[in-house]
């Protein structure tokens, strides 16, 4: 059984920083690309960045250059380092594994964690 744990969410003030990690079980980490979305209320899930088996890593521009993904295979980890944070970073983050290397497109993960919820206070 695959499951996909989050952590590490909470309330930051902008321009402030935090670290989410997803802990992976259930599946064969390293062959799977690892995504980190993201959904405000009232907005569809998009994404944010993600990872590949190769360790190449692939932002939004909204993110970019403020965001960091990075894995630990020997660990089964994924982690997101978020950076200069913004109010319009708030939303639920969620971390994807996706086995064909499709990353940017949500539509193609395979499992998704429960989410952790990211408030930043202007």
């Amino acid at each position: 059984q695959v499951q996909l744990v989050e952590s590490g969410g909470g309330l930051v003030q902008e321009g402030g920083s935090l670290r989410l990690s997803c802990a992976a079980s259930g599946l064969i980490f390293s062959h799977y690309t690892m995504g980190w979305f993201r959904q405000a209320p009232g907005k569809e899930r998009e994404f944010v960045g993600c990872i590949n088996r190769g360790f190449s890593t692939y932002y939004s521009d909204s993110v970019k250059g403020r965001f960091l993904i990075s894995r630990d295979n020997a660990e089964n980890m994924v982690f997101l380092q978020m950076n200069g944070l913004k109010p319009e970073d708030t939303a639920v983050y969620y971390c994807g594994a996706d086995s064909l290397g499709r990353g940017l497109n949500r539509g193609a993960y395979d499992y998704w964690g429960q989410g952790t919820q990211v408030t930043v206070s202007s």
